[in-house]
């Protein structure tokens, strides 16, 4: 519900239609009435709870909001750079991770690779 509030398209494929989410490939398409890129981002002067959007789109596997690995990797302190962030969310890594090139425009993942860099243990 949160996602559908922000603007945000499900990241999971219907049956049939595209990959698993565990596959790399588009997992959605955006709805031609509310595209992904319509919610309101920091870079468009809107505010939008990265924080949020990070923990009902990636902390299913990337625990405690990236911070600890679970499913996925630990992100927080991650060696790759900022393009290599933004292109593992873009397309994936087969097998390992969905590709949410469909569901995040690209202002939408610049805020997540900053979100990543910002990551500090919890206290």
């Amino acid at each position: 519900m949160l996602a559908a509030a922000l603007g945000l398209q499900p990241v999971f494929a219907q049956p049939g239609s595209k990959p698993g989410p565990m596959q790399s490939g588009t997992h959605t398409q955006p709805a031609a009435t509310a595209p992904a890129s319509s919610a309101a981002t920091p870079a468009q002067g809107g505010k939008m709870d990265v924080s949020a959007l990070f923990a009902t789109s990636c902390g299913w596997c990337h625990s405690a909001g990236g911070r600890e690995a679970g499913k996925g990797p630990k992100l927080m302190g991650t060696t790759l750079t900022d393009a290599e962030l933004a292109s593992r969310i873009r397309n994936g890594r087969v097998g390992q991770m969905p590709a949410f090139s469909g569901a995040f425009s690209d202002d939408q993942i610049h805020d997540i690779v900053a979100y990543i860099r910002a990551l500090k243990p919890q206290k």
